[in-house]
């Protein structure tokens, strides 16, 4: 289906996914471990006019943040294959309130926050009760991983029929070739768009 040619700008969302320090600042768990990519390091800069737009025309800005939920131990509740996939990932890191679980500063503030403990920012979050409540019809995303919280997110916003724009160059992964394979499987169930087709779009002058 195809985007109308104008939205009610108050009926729009933006969307990160995962644009937290613990993934992005040098200090979080990720930058720790050597785990970076020069992709995902430029997405709040390639994010941050996209949100001033969706705010500007009376939108909202979510931002949805990866959370390990600490255990009677504190040790935290991590799922045995991302265990396995990031074994560098202990006690304090994504815990909620924590600096490595906050949002960067860049994006900072959101409208609203949705701590998210699987890929999808849909899965037993409060995500969707929110976007009803404040009626929102379209949902412009980006964030990491591409091909994880990102095309997770996506699906799902399709099977809940939620209209989405992807954001092309707003979403990285950690290896290009993956990211460009998750953005052509994704075609058939959302709007792929750049940082800056999606602001003209969504200002009118599309």
């Amino acid at each position: 289906m195809a985007l109308p040619e104008k939205i009610d700008p108050r009926k729009v969302a933006v969307l990160t996914i995962d644009l937290q320090n613990d993934f992005l600042h040098p200090q979080g768990a990720y930058g720790r471990a050597g785990q970076s990519a020069p992709a995902i390091a430029a997405l709040p800069q390639k994010m941050r006019p996209v949100i001033d737009a969706v705010r500007a025309g009376g939108g909202i800005y979510v931002s949805a943040q990866f959370t390990l939920v600490p255990g009677r131990d504190g040790e935290p509740l991590i799922a045995p294959h991302l265990k396995q996939l990031r074994p560098f990932l202990t006690k304090g890191d994504f815990l909620p309130g924590a600096f490595g679980h906050d949002l960067v500063d860049a994006l900072k503030p959101a409208d609203f926050t949705i701590e998210k403990v699987a890929y999808s920012a849909f899965y037993q979050t409060r995500l969707e009760y929110v976007l009803k409540a404040m009626g929102i019809e379209l949902l412009v995303i980006g964030g990491i991983v591409t091909n994880g919280g990102v095309a997770s997110t996506v699906r799902d916003a399709h099977l809940r029929n939620i209209e989405t724009i992807l954001l092309s160059d707003g979403c990285a992964a950690f290896r290009q070739d993956v990211h460009d394979a998750t953005l052509l499987s994704l075609g058939s169930v959302t709007h792929a768009m750049t940082c800056d087709e999606a602001r003209a779009y969504l200002g009118g002058r599309r």
